[in-house]
């Protein structure tokens, strides 16, 4: 999806206008891809614009940043309001996503980047539907990827790290041109991890299974657990079992969360409809308590909203 400029972006302690936010080719992060990000949504409430779970989000942009030994120069509550006067300063009332990233700069070069600068990004601009209105709402079609999520112990999984995104990248963009929607990867032993940027959960018996994320090379989600909350509030149990292939085809309904994709049905995996190969009545449930939570419609949520005035 095309990016949509704003006027100012956060920079080290500064707001930068938007064209002269840049950085030098000989950027550390840009050779070698070490760096950490994280992607955070911004809603318009009854009670003004709100992030949603921004303090979750942060502290995980930091938990990230100390498995690849970052030493941000910041505070989470530096970074924090960082993050509420971009959307402030931009007057993005009407929401948003927002882009934290840490990165290593210009100054060093090779593979050792314990000498590099820290420098540390905050952008926010309006940003539609990830996966599109229409998967959303009808769902989406999903193809088991060749390409498989790396070892945990070979590249740390658990973190948020730029660099290790090549390998969705790749997965997304074999999807695509074999006309599917998004992917899905499997972990190095052969079961399902997550989808390129997404997490995944299949229903069956009523009951949500999700992929352990220490075991399968997934991010564990922020909205996946928020997802978590609202099944069990709704009377659904979630459990973290090892899922393979078949079970997707035999699902009765499935679903992906993410971020930026929020919550999207999944209506086919390799061309076998899930379920009815439409959006059950789980997945409609939790999506629509989700989408009026993040809105701040319900009340027993609200702590998960940072109003930004």
């Amino acid at each position: 999806m095309p990016l949509t400029p704003t006027e100012k972006i956060w920079m080290d302690g500064e707001l930068v206008d938007w064209a002269d936010a840049t950085v030098h080719v000989l950027t550390h992060t840009l050779h070698y891809g070490s760096g950490v990000f994280e992607g955070i949504r911004a809603y318009p409430t009854s009670a003004g614009v709100a992030i949603f779970r921004l303090r979750d989000h942060i502290e995980r942009l930091f938990a990230s940043a100390r498995v690849f030994m970052i030493d941000v120069p910041y505070t989470v509550d530096e970074l924090i309001e960082a993050s509420r006067e971009v959307v402030r300063v931009n007057r993005l009332h009407d929401g948003c996503y927002l882009r934290p990233i840490v990165y290593l700069g210009y100054g060093e070069m090779g593979l050792n980047p314990l000498p590099c600068s820290v420098n540390v990004a905050i952008a926010a601009w309006p940003w539609g539907t990830y996966l599109g209105d229409e998967g959303v709402e009808q769902g989406v079609s999903m193809k088991i990827s060749s390409w498989r999520r790396p070892d945990p112990n070979s590249v740390p999984t658990a973190a948020k790290g730029t660099g290790m995104y090549v390998n969705s990248s790749l997965a997304k963009v074999e999807a695509l041109k074999a006309g599917y929607d998004e992917a899905i990867l499997l972990a190095p032993d052969g079961n399902v991890s997550e989808c390129t940027g997404e997490n995944i959960f299949i229903v069956r018996g009523g009951r949500l299974i999700t992929p352990p994320s220490s075991d399968s090379g997934a991010l564990e989600g922020i909205t996946q657990k928020s997802v978590e909350t609202i099944a069990r509030d709704l009377g659904h149990d979630t459990v973290y079992e090892q899922i393979i292939r078949t079970d997707l085809y035999t699902a009765d309904e499935a679903f992906l969360t993410g971020t930026a994709a929020e919550v999207v049905p999944i209506r086919s995996v390799d061309d076998r409809p899930v379920g009815a190969g439409r959006p059950g009545p789980i997945t409609r449930q939790i999506q629509q308590t989700y989408f009026a939570t993040v809105r701040g419609e319900v009340d027993r949520y609200k702590d998960w909203l940072d109003h930004v005035d």
